[in-house]
């Protein structure tokens, strides 16, 4: 459907949707360019002010995936139209203002409109310099794959509303949500690296294949060095695997080489539908070692999962995952 649309001509458009990045970046001067990016749903937890908090933590990593600070945002909401509503409702707004204050970002407006369904989220604004964007075509044959949160959220999320899960594994799962990206960010930054991107909805294939098609790139992937939430592993085995997750599966086969003796459960969650997940950082292999250990001294569980290996393409395919 977006490429039905009439192509953007203004040479201040730095970064759009040709791409899939994660965000769109304007240039206003020669030194300063703005990051946007919008990003709501419903919830993903039954407790109104983590759904908030999770919302908030969600909209900005997009803004950290691209390489930018984050500068101010606006409410996203749609509510029942019912007073009962709307004590949960400010507990939503609180668990959203107090995280986007944890990022040092003010809420400014926002816009509200009538739905069956809540729904909450954000438009975040942030500032980049136009040389320093790490977009999706950036990643480069030999830098070394680092995620920095556990895959699974879709499938706990999934466990959760089937009543299969406990409060151990709850309050676990949100706090990982809730966790912002704002310190693994900045880290990569410090050390340099070519690109990043943020794992939500396309799960971890698909954000990574965006990034791959870009650059016109290959990665070797390795399934037992991804870190996995042990409920997500337990779960997938039981077959509880939400829509999401089984339409990237479907989507993405297409550009994957799997190995023989990949688990069907690691195929699954590497393809799970996340939201709020953590970054992929591709990172020069001389650099890796140091971006691990600064992500991991600020108790980041940082994983290195594979590496881009060559340019171009096998067919269709750009994505190896061995065992």
């Amino acid at each position: 459907m977006l490429g039905q649309l009439p192509k953007i001509i203004d040479p201040n458009v730095l970064v759009a949707t040709a791409n899939a990045d994660d965000a769109g970046v304007y240039r206003i001067s020669d030194d300063i360019a703005v990051v946007l990016t919008t990003d709501f749903f419903t919830p993903i937890v039954d407790d109104p002010y983590w759904f908030g908090a999770i919302a908030a933590a969600n909209a900005l990593s997009d803004v950290y995936a691209m390489g930018g600070k984050p500068a101010a945002a606006l409410n996203i909401a749609m509510l029942p139209n019912n007073p009962d509503f709307f004590p949960l409702l400010k507990k939503i707004m609180q668990g959203g203002i107090d995280k986007m204050a944890e990022a040092g970002v003010p809420i400014i407006g926002g816009h509200t409109i009538r739905d069956k369904e809540p729904k909450y989220g954000f438009t975040v604004m942030g500032t980049i310099h136009p040389d320093r964007i790490l977009d999706n075509s950036k990643a480069r044959p030999g830098d070394a794959l680092v995620l920095t949160k556990p895959i699974g959220t879709g499938i706990i999320a999934t466990g959760v509303k089937a009543g299969l899960c406990s409060s151990a594994v709850i309050e676990s799962f949100t706090q990982t949500m809730a966790t912002l990206n704002k310190r693994a960010g900045e880290l990569m930054l410090e050390i340099g690296v070519s690109t990043a991107t943020d794992i939500t909805g396309f799960g971890l294939l698909g954000h990574l294949h965006e990034v791959l098609s870009a650059s016109d790139c290959r990665a070797q992937l390795s399934a037992s060095r991804m870190p996995f939430f042990e409920e997500a592993v337990r779960l997938a085995g039981m077959n509880v695997i939400p829509g999401g997750t089984i339409d990237n599966f479907k989507n993405y086969s297409q550009y994957i080489e799997w190995s023989e003796d990949v688990p069907d459960t690691r195929k699954i969650l590497m393809n799970d539908a996340q939201t709020s997940g953590g970054l992929l950082i591709f990172v020069p292999a001389d650099k890796k070692d140091a971006l691990i250990g600064a992500l991991r001294k600020e108790n980041i569980p940082a994983a290195h999962v594979g590496d881009v290996v060559d340019k171009g393409s096998r067919g269709n395919k750009r994505i190896f995952v061995d065992a």
